[in-house]
């Protein structure tokens, strides 16, 4: 890790305890950086915008592809107070990102209340095994519209 590594890292923490005190969502934070310059932040909204996905990862990439123009962060990396749920993993996943730091563990999320230890395990289960019920319904009236999306000669691939 670098002095400069370090100075975001130390934003995010910043905007985790502003968030925090202000009431915004809980205590997380986070950075894209690009190059050297810090181009999206973002905190933990989930409580003031009545939005569970505003987690502070998605907050900093949907500013940080606002501002760009782009749904591709490659060449971008994260910086997050805390190491990032499966919601914002999936995130930084389809962001492409290049890489990710964080401060605190999953774990001591968890200690604090933010457990997503059962999300993890809902995902490794069947189907069918899953505390959530899903059925699959109308997938003969679906697929074709796949299909479509297969054929179709002007679409942006992600």
């Amino acid at each position: 890790m670098t002095t400069q590594d370090e100075k975001f890292m130390s934003r995010t923490i910043e905007l985790s305890r502003k968030g925090m005190e202000e009431n915004d969502g809980g205590p997380f934070g986070a950075v894209i950086v690009r190059d050297g310059q810090i181009i999206a932040e973002g905190n933990n909204k989930v409580t003031s915008a009545n939005d569970p996905t505003m987690h502070a990862e998605v907050v900093a990439i949907r500013k940080a592809c606002k501002d760009l123009d782009t749904f591709d962060l490659s060449g971008c990396t994260l910086y997050t107070s805390c190491e990032p749920c499966p919601m914002c993993l999936g995130a930084i996943y389809w962001a492409h990102l290049d890489s990710v730091y964080y401060a605190n563990t999953k774990e001591d999320a968890a200690y604090i209340g933010f457990d997503d230890a059962f999300i993890y395990e809902e995902l490794d289960l069947d189907m069918d095994n899953r505390k959530l019920p899903m059925q699959q319904i109308s997938r003969e009236q679906a697929i074709e519209v796949f299909k479509k999306w297969g054929e179709k000669e002007d679409k942006i691939k992600y």
